[in-house]
């Protein structure tokens, strides 16, 4: 891809480093007054969003941190505190960082020896990674009291982002293809298997301490899907198609078609089964996963994610619990901050507390560009002084409780980067569905796509 040349606009930018998380925060210009192309708009939010893993990174490790508060509350305990998931969602930032100019590619690769030398070292549990990791030591951060081990769907995650820089880099210079063959190192020593207790379903954790004791199945439908591409894939410890089709897909139980505003929903969303579950469903799976064309006997998965957006949005248009500000304009429910804490927003009664999310609209630019489009152009020139900071749009708020916190999360942040790419230039999606592995696994579980033919 030829790099782009950045627009004035960038010109006007303040750098921001790794001090502000100690609360050595520097102003930003504020939010331009005169519009821009909607081109030079999209890719100023890929530029700043993308700066949340480059300058915001945690300096030790070079990974993501799972939050970062710019308001000066970031918690002190928290400070040095790596996300495995979201780091994997930044390597994939990072890429769209190279192809569109704001880093060299030489600076990437630095950086990606970096990581790929913490996580080399950091703690492993049968090759997967705890959902946390003290980015000072490699040590496990708990996630929860019996949380302190392996999490094979973050492991998924980040594994999917370090498949598509394997790819990136694998026919480069002599270095590019050492740090090629680093990750595909990490990759081979995940034990998929060993996480299927020799059952037909994978679970999620497993504690030095607490052993299975947390015994949670991984079945959909929800968020997970990559979980068992990846394991169907791995070429060292795959999980065979059984797993999918009995425990994921749970003998078929996974379809119950439902029908919203006239848009069809054909998997049946675990817990939500009326209007589909929060919208990283249709993102964290699919940073990597290209949805187009990807079917198998229970769905056609672009269809799918277009139709679980466009429900979700008009759930937010009729606005039924009359939230303030809710619109045509500003839609987009999922898991973030909440007002009191943390909640996967989603549309419902019950569910929908009139919040949202940034990176639900703009992480479902592939599904919905113009819809989407409307709403970037609403949060950046008409909100932006309240929501707009330092690493792109804030994590979540509530014009209805005069909510505005200026604090971030990685797993929110990265999705914005990458499906905005995706939707401009396929990026991540090709880079991804070129592993061979990845090829295979897919067709080991019956699915077809056009890009299982490339």
């Amino acid at each position: 891809m030829q790099k782009v040349i950045l627009p004035v606009v960038f010109l006007m930018l303040i750098s921001y480093n790794c001090s502000a998380r100690q609360g050595n925060t520097k102003k930003l210009s504020s939010v331009i007054s005169s519009p821009i192309s909607d081109d030079s708009l999209l890719t100023l939010v890929e530029y700043r969003t993308f700066q949340y893993f480059w300058n915001g990174a945690e300096p030790v490790s070079g990974m993501a941190c799972e939050r970062i508060h710019i308001n000066g509350i970031y918690p002190e305990h928290d400070k040095n505190v790596i996300t495995t998931g979201g780091s994997g969602f930044g390597f994939m930032a990072i890429l769209v960082g190279i192809e569109r100019g704001f880093i060299t590619r030489e600076d990437a690769v630095a950086r990606f020896e970096k990581i790929s030398g913490f996580l080399e070292k950091a703690d492993r549990f049968h090759g997967a990674w705890p959902h946390w990791i003290n980015g000072e030591t490699g040590k496990v951060k708990p996630f929860g009291t019996k949380d302190n081990g392996a999490d094979l769907v973050e492991t998924s995650y980040m594994m999917q982002g370090l498949l598509a820089v394997r790819q990136y880099f694998k026919d480069g210079n002599q270095r590019e293809k050492k740090l090629a063959a680093r990750i595909d190192n990490l990759w081979r020593g995940v034990d998929y298997q060993w996480f299927t207790q020799g059952k037909d379903v994978i679970y999620w954790h497993w504690s030095p301490t607490y052993g299975w004791e947390m015994n949670f199945p991984v079945e959909g439908y929800n968020e997970c899907l990559i979980l068992y591409v990846l394991a169907a894939s791995s070429p060292t410890h795959p999980v065979n198609a059984d797993a999918y089709h009995k425990g994921w897909a749970r003998n078929g139980a996974i379809m119950g078609s439902t029908t919203k505003y006239g848009y069809n929903l054909t998997l049946k969303h675990n817990g939500a089964p009326e209007y589909g579950g929060p919208l990283f469903w249709s993102h964290y799976s699919y940073l990597g996963l290209d949805p187009r064309g990807l079917k198998d006997k229970y769905a056609d998965y672009w269809e799918n994610n277009i139709n679980h957006t466009l429900i979700n949005r008009q759930w937010c248009i009729e606005n039924p619990k009359h939230f303030k500000g809710y619109g045509a304009d500003c839609w987009g429910l999922t898991a973030s901050y909440s007002v009191n804490g943390y909640s996967a927003h989603a549309p419902g009664t019950e569910n929908d507390l009139g919040v949202i999310s940034p990176t639900a609209a703009l992480s479902s630019f592939p599904y919905t560009p113009e819809y989407s489009m409307q709403v970037l152009k609403h949060f950046y020139y008409d909100l932006g002084k309240k929501i707009w900071g330092e690493y792109g749009f804030y994590d979540a708020f509530s014009e209805q409780a005069d909510w505005f916190p200026s604090q971030y999360l990685a797993i929110d942040q990265g999705p914005v980067v990458v499906m905005i790419e995706n939707s401009r230039t396929g990026l991540l999606w090709n880079l991804f569905m070129s592993c061979p592995e990845v090829k295979q696994g897919l067709k080991k579980l019956g699915f077809s796509s056009p890009s299982i033919d490339k």
